[in-house]
């Protein structure tokens, strides 16, 4: 037997249809005000309807498309190439050998290193962006040099900033696989700067991948220390089933922070590329 259902008292009945007849209320309104918007955004549209044309040769040829499509493909590898060109590969690796020398897995968030290597890079690269700035993009602004003039004044200071950074064996490396100039004795930036990007480039990125590496397994020497204390411990007081990272992270957290592990790493780094 299904149980009855009573029926509701009279004023609860009348407060159910209020709340219903209400809520019917500012359906409609709401409705309302949406069409209202849409047929005033519609006619608006119709009425200023703007027009865009793109033109970069002047007399619609298959040129200027051209252009158009390698300016915009270069907009979009510009920050990979920044990056790679400038001082934050070295740093946010530097930063993730830290964390796995730590044991943390996800303190602090990739979200943080990736910001502050961008702002540790931004400090460091902001005597060669100063110098871009003066020799190329402030004249090519005020009209006084040519686009083409202004790429070769931008790329001098960014050469010479690359080729201080650069190992000697790393530019003989590329410069024999290009096989367009014999190998040189000395990295000199000033006599370098008719070597293209194209060789540059590399070059730099994989002296900075073996500093990179270097400096992390020197991050690592400590902390291994203070593991291979723990285990040793661990297994002498039979303990054999306590895992050693629970025991030694405490212990690996409390000497970073003691010796100020956050200001020494930063300024490390900032001193390495001086």
């Amino acid at each position: 037997m299904e149980p009855r259902k009573l029926p509701l008292p009279k004023k609860k009945k009348r407060a159910v249809r209020g709340k219903k007849a209400k809520g019917y209320i500012r359906f409609f309104g709401v409705f309302a005000i949406f069409i209202f918007i849409c047929t005033q955004l519609g006619g608006s549209a119709h009425a200023d309807t703007v027009g865009i044309s793109i033109d970069t040769a002047g007399d619609g040829s298959d040129m200027g498309s051209l252009k158009l499509l390698f300016t915009f493909a270069l907009i979009a590898l510009a920050p990979s190439l920044l990056i790679m060109m400038s001082s934050f590969t070295r740093i946010i690796i530097v930063f993730s050998f830290l964390r796995n020398a730590l044991g943390l897995q996800q303190t602090p968030p990739n979200q943080v290193l990736v910001g502050l290597a961008l702002f540790l890079s931004y400090f460091i690269m902001h005597p060669v962006i100063a110098t871009m700035n003066e020799t190329a993009l402030k004249p090519y602004s005020e009209g006084i040099i040519t686009q083409e003039e202004a790429i070769q004044g931008a790329q001098v200071p960014l050469k010479k900033f690359m080729l201080k950074q650069t190992k000697l064996s790393d530019l003989n490396l590329f410069l024999s696989l290009s096989e367009q100039s014999e190998t040189i004795e000395e990295i000199n930036p000033d006599n370098l700067l008719e070597l293209g990007l194209e060789t540059i480039v590399p070059s730099f990125i994989t002296s900075e991948l073996k500093r990179a590496f270097t400096i992390g397994f020197l991050l690592f020497l400590p902390f291994l220390v203070i593991d291979m204390i723990v285990a040793s411990t661990l297994m002498s007081m039979g303990m054999v089933m306590l895992p050693p990272s629970m025991i030694s992270l405490p212990f690996k957290l409390m000497l970073f922070v003691v010796v100020d592990g956050w200001s020494l790493i930063m300024e490390m780094l900032i001193r390495s590329f001086y």
